[in-house]
C-alpha cells in the first residue's frame, strides 16, 4: 500500500492525493492550481501518475481547487470511475464548464496579443476546452449518499461524511485491505463549521489509522458569525450613506448563497434598507443558487424550514440577476447606492476584475472580503493593503475602504479542525495538507498524539 501527493502539498490549492492497493489506484480529488503564475504553471505540468492508470476518482466536493484539473485528466487518459455526492456531480458539472470557457478566452487573449506582436501563436491552446469539460462529466459514475459504504474493488471500500463546506462537501474514508495490511484513511477534504446558515453541520469524523487534514486555517480562530454579520450590515449602511457601492468578490459555491441568506435576513429585520439593490453579477452563482434549490435534502433543519414555508431563503426584494456581458456591463453607470456580488472570491479573474477597475479608485466605495484569497492573488494584495494594483495592465490607486470580514469562511478554524481531528482516534500518522507554510507549522506544533508529516509534492510514502 502507498500513498502520495500530487497537488496542495505545502500551499492551499490543487488538491490532489493517490492511493494504492491491492494493485488499484484511487485518486481523492484532482484540482487547479490558482494563484501566482509559478504556482498556476504546475497545471500544465506532469500530474505525477499515469491518469491512464486511475481506476477510480473520489472527488470530496466541487471547487475549482478539488475537481478542475478533472477534464485535463480525462483529456490525459483517464478512464476510471468518479464517485463523488450527487450535489457535487451537479456542481463540478457547473465549475468544470466554466474553468473551461475561462480557460478558452485566455488562450483567445494570448493568441490576440501574440498577434500584436508578430509573435508565434500556433502553440497557445486552452488548458482545456469545453468539449473536454463535458467529455469530463461521462465518467462520473455511482453516486454517494453520506455514511452509506460502496465497495470499490476488492480489498477497498469508501465512505462519505458530511463536512459542512459546501452543498455536497464530504471527508471520506478508505478502508483499505491488501494480504494480511488493514488500513483505514481518513481524508479531511475541506471542513466546515457548526452554526453556519443552509448547511447541516459537519459529521463527526470515524477513527482513522491514518490522517491526511486540511489546514487552510490551521494558525487562527475565526470571527464570530453574529459579529460578522453585524460587520457586514454596517458596511453596507455606512458605504451607501456616504453614496458609494459595495463590492463583494464572492466564491459562486456556498459563500454567494450565504450571503444572500444574510442579505435577505437584514432587510427581512429591518437591519438593511429593503429597497437595497443587489446585483449578483456572476453566471456561475446563478446557476448554483439554482442548484441549491434543488438540494434541501442538504440543508440544515432551519433552512429546510424556510423552504418548506414556501419562501425563498435566497431571495430578496431588489436582488437582480446579470447573466448576459451586457447587464454586467450596465452595472457600472450605478454610481452608489448598490451591492455588487461578482466572482471570483480571489479575483483571480471573472466580472469583479471589472468592478475593482471602475470602482477601486473611488473613496466612496467599499470592497468587503468575506473569504480566504491565497499569496500572489489581486484579492490578497488588496486585503494586505497595497496602495496601487495593476488591473488589465492599468495601475489603480486603490482608496476604497477595505473590509475583510472572516466569520463567513466556509473554513473550519484552527480550534475546529483541532476538535474534528482528535475525534478520529489515535492516528499513527497525520499528512498535513492544504494550507500555507505559517499555517501549516502551528496547526502541527498542535498535534501531539500523531506523527505529523508535511508531504512535499509528489513524495511517495509506504503505509
Amino acid at each position: 500500500m502507498k500513498i502520495s501527493f500530487h497537488g496542495a502539498d505545502q500551499n492551499v490549492t490543487g488538491s490532489c492525493h493517490l492511493v494504492e492497493c491491492a494493485g488499484k489506484r484511487v485518486l481523492i480529488d484532482c484540482g487547479l492550481y490558482q494563484g501566482q503564475k509559478e504556482i498556476t504553471a504546475e497545471n500544465t505540468g506532469d500530474f505525477g501518475f499515469d491518469p491512464a492508470n486511475i481506476d477510480f476518482l473520489v472527488l470530496t466536493h466541487a471547487h475549482l481547487d478539488h475537481c478542475g484539473r478533472i477534464p485535463l485528466l480525462v483529456k490525459r487518459g483517464f478512464q476510471g470511475e468518479i464517485i463523488t455526492t450527487s450535489a457535487s456531480r451537479e456542481l463540478a458539472r457547473l465549475v468544470m464548464l466554466d474553468s473551461a470557457g475561462l480557460q478558452e478566452e485566455d488562450a483567445r487573449y494570448k493568441r490576440r496579443k501574440a498577434r500584436r506582436k508578430g509573435k508565434d501563436e500556433s502553440d497557445i491552446h486552452p488548458l482545456y476546452t469545453t468539449l473536454d469539460a463535458l467529455n469530463a462529466t461521462d465518467f462520473f459514475g455511482r453516486k454517494a449518499s453520506y455514511n452509506q459504504p460502496i465497495q470499490l474493488a476488492q480489498g477497498i471500500q469508501v465512505t462519505f461524511y458530511e463536512a459542512g463546506h459546501i452543498l455536497g462537501s464530504a471527508s471520506v474514508l478508505l478502508e483499505l485491505e491488501e494480504k494480511d495490511n488493514k488500513r483505514r484513511i481518513l481524508f479531511s477534504g475541506d471542513l466546515g463549521y457548526s452554526g453556519r446558515a443552509i448547511l447541516r453541520d459537519p459529521a463527526d469524523p470515524p477513527e482513522a489509522d491514518i490522517v491526511v487534514i486540511e489546514s487552510t486555517y490551521g494558525d487562527r480562530q475565526h470571527k464570530l458569525l453574529k459579529p460578522s454579520i453585524e460587520e457586514l450590515y454596517d458596511a453596507i449602511t455606512t458605504t451607501h450613506d456616504r453614496g458609494g457601492n459595495v463590492i463583494i468578490p464572492t466564491f459562486a459555491l456556498e459563500r454567494a448563497q450565504e450571503i444572500l441568506y444574510y442579505l435577505r435576513e437584514g432587510v427581512e429585520d429591518g437591519s438593511l434598507n429593503k429597497h437595497l439593490p443587489v446585483f449578483l453579477d456572476s453566471p456561475m452563482a446563478i446557476s448554483a443558487t439554482e442548484i441549491f434549490r434543488r438540494h434541501p435534502d442538504c440543508y440544515d433543519e432551519e433552512s429546510a424550514s424556510i423552504l418548506r414555508s414556501g419562501k425563498d431563503p435566497f431571495k430578496l426584494p431588489g436582488l437582480r440577476f446579470t447573466r448576459e456581458t451586457s447587464e454586467s456591463i450596465a452595472i457600472n453607470q450605478v454610481t452608489g447606492g448598490a451591492v455588487i456580488m461578482a466572482g471570483s472570491g480571489m479575483c483571480t479573474g471573472g466580472r469583479v476584475v471589472h468592478h475593482l477597475r471602475y470602482n477601486l479608485g473611488r473613496s466612496k466605495t467599499s470592497v468587503v472580503f468575506v473569504g480566504f484569497a491565497a499569496h500572489g492573488t489581486l484579492g490578497r494584495k488588496i486585503i494586505d493593503g497595497a496602495e496601487t494594483v495593476k488591473i488589465f495592465g492599468e495601475e489603480i490607486r486603490v482608496k476604497a475602504k477595505i473590509y475583510t470580514i472572516g466569520g463567513f469562511s466556509a473554513h473550519a478554524d484552527q480550534q475546529g479542525l483541532l476538535c474534528w481531528h482528535k475525534k478520529t482516534g489515535n492516528p499513527s500518522t497525520t499528512y498535513i495538507v492544504h494550507g500555507e507554510e505559517r499555517a501549516m507549522d502551528t496547526f502541527a506544533s498542535k498535534l501531539t498524539n500523531t506523527k505529523v508529516v508535511m508531504p512535499e509534492l509528489h513524495q511517495s510514502f509506504d503505509i
